[in-house]
């Protein structure tokens, strides 16, 4: 009987991996195309203090074109894809082990004065767990190339 699910299962592992990559797909098209709503979603999420802090003025159009690869990934897949899940895999893993990393990093990227920003007491716990989401997606994915 197991024989007879194995098929099934197999093939339920694949259209799940098919949505992560329609659901990545329009996280691009949602980053390109608004992109400083994406910004301002983070303040809200990430930082205690968000009208004190001015966003560098080509960090918009930066994530825009995160979205855009985003987009070409997952509508590409192959390697393009393979590559970007790779990444997101490495960058989860140095989030999750390293969250503090995140707000040194993303202080000086995202704003004109980094020292200015309050983050929220919870923002290292949050990132932890994205990290923990990036590198269990980059696995799946890599069993799924690796046929396992």
């Amino acid at each position: 009987m197991s024989i007879l699910l194995a098929p099934t299962l197999k093939l339920r592992q694949i259209e799940r991996l098919r949505m992560l990559r329609q659901f990545l797909g329009a996280l691009g098209v949602l980053t390109t195309l608004v992109p400083d709503r994406i910004v301002d979603v983070f303040e809200a999420i990430a930082v205690e203090n968000p009208d004190q802090n001015t966003v560098h003025s080509w960090f918009g159009p930066l994530i825009r074109a995160e979205g855009v690869v985003i987009t070409l990934a997952a509508l590409r897949g192959g390697r393009l894809y393979a590559w970007l899940m790779n990444v997101t895999g490495i960058f989860g893993a140095v989030l999750f082990f390293f969250p503090r990393l995140y707000e040194q990093i993303a202080g000086p990227l995202v704003y004109e004065d980094p020292e200015s920003v309050e983050w929220n007491e919870h923002l290292t716990d949050g990132v932890r767990m994205i990290g923990a989401v990036y590198v269990l997606l980059a696995l799946l994915d890599r069993r799924r190339r690796n046929g396992s």
